[in-house]
């Protein structure tokens, strides 16, 4: 029922602002397509802008902070969503505004989120495990490359490459990269490569796209395929912000083909450098060594006992020749003590020897058998007898005995 009034008798505002909240409150929950032109966060509540996708129309929004962080995807400025929204129109400014209660990604954000919810099953699975990661060679003897045929990719991975070792060799398998069965087209060419046993690496190269360009790089058939691929994998899909779900599976992620072909083989000027300062630290070390052992030499030669070898020999020299001093002055000592001893013995034999009482003028007369007379008894007148002097000895004959006084009655 329209509202009756006239410039005499004109409605309040309150009137008109309450019958304008009742109009919009029974409109109810509506869902609604836009883009989000601004959003704002603040404690918990967000402030949003829609954006109408073709007229220049725009409202004000309003919902907790829960339901923007239980999208699948980033809501972010300029994407484009569905949201279920109830109508409200505060009084005290007049404003319309809608209370969000959900909102649903659209476009590309829907296909990030189903990405989303692929890559979390995969997730669950262990397929992203690192523990499945394998590592790459140092140097291949052969690169598997599976890219588009005559592409930019191509190019790159090629020439970087090469410019960085010389003698490296490709293998080089083209696929479709973008559109219906590219995804098939990689598989295929992954089990070629992963079949040839020259093949250390396999790298999948393209260049940037847009999300729907990148969808045969999320496939669930490939990344099963490159989870169980023997062989090495590296994604080289895209650029830097590009991230399809080969990225997570593959064994190493480069952010663009050129990054592949730095990553795949070292820069043999780097390496020439890196042997030419292993020599320079090896002769230094080793240089080291032997000027510390030439010290060390020096310090042990520098010692008395090397600086003259025959210094405790000659202190050993010095006392041998000492005690033997000592031992021939000992010695000489004894002998001639035992010397005058056996001169005094000798003397005194000498002087108790019959030859010395010879000497004196005394001589022994012996009997015929040689018995020695030493009484006139035993010798009778005309008896032979030998008489031993100092010299010699004389042939005697007794011609008278006579007894020495004192003696007569001794003998008869």
């Amino acid at each position: 029922m329209a509202l009756e009034t006239t410039a005499d008798t004109p409605a309040p505002l309150r009137q008109i602002s309450q019958l304008i909240d009742g109009y919009i409150g029974r409109l109810g929950a509506v869902w609604v397509e836009a883009e989000i032109a601004q959003l704002t966060r603040r404690q918990g509540v967000c402030f949003l802008t829609l954006r109408d996708l073709v007229a220049k129309i725009s409202i004000d929004a309003t919902c907790h902070a829960s339901i923007l962080d239980a999208s699948p995807t980033p809501i972010t400025e300029g994407s484009r969503v569905i949201v279920n929204a109830k109508p409200s129109f505060y009084l005290p400014r007049g404003q319309l505004a809608l209370e969000l209660r959900e909102i649903r990604p659209q476009g590309e954000g829907q296909l990030l989120a189903q990405l989303e919810r692929r890559k979390q099953l995969l997730a669950a699975e262990g397929l992203f495990d690192p523990r499945f990661k394998k590592t790459l060679p140092l140097l291949p003897r052969g690169i598997g490359l599976i890219t588009g045929k005559n592409s930019a990719a191509e190019r790159d991975v090629l020439q970087n490459a090469q410019l960085r070792w010389p003698d490296v060799r490709f293998v080089v398998r083209h696929a479709l990269m973008q559109g219906n069965g590219s995804a098939l087209d990689v598989i295929r060419c992954l089990k070629d490569l992963s079949g040839d046993s020259s093949v250390d690496v396999i790298v999948i190269a393209r260049g940037g796209g847009s999300v729907e360009d990148l969808l045969p790089f999320s496939d669930e058939a490939l990344i099963r395929a490159v989870h169980a691929c023997p062989t090495p994998v590296v994604s080289a899909i895209g650029h830097e912000p590009d991230s399809p779900i080969l990225d997570l599976v593959a064994d190493l992620r480069v952010s663009t083909p050129t990054d592949a072909a730095k990553r795949i083989v070292p820069d043999v000027r780097e390496e020439l450098a890196g042997l030419a300062t292993m020599r320079r630290r090896s002769s230094h070390a080793i240089r080291a060594i032997l000027d510390r052992e030439v010290q060390g030499l020096a310090a042990i030669r520098s010692r008395p006992v090397l600086a003259r070898p025959t210094t405790l020999v000659d202190a050993e020299q010095g006392l041998v020749h000492e005690l033997r001093d000592r031992a021939r002055r000992s010695l000489g000592h004894r002998l001639d003590r035992a010397h005058d001893e056996v001169g005094h013995h000798l003397a005194r034999v000498r002087a108790l020897s019959p030859l010395a009482t010879l000497e004196r003028g005394y001589a022994v007369a012996q009997l015929a058998d040689g018995s020695v007379v030493t009484a006139i008894d035993q010798v009778a007148v005309d008896d032979e007898l030998t008489v031993r002097v100092a010299d010699g000895t004389l042939g005697v004959r007794a011609l008278t005995k006579h007894a020495a006084p004192g003696k007569e009655g001794q003998h008869g």
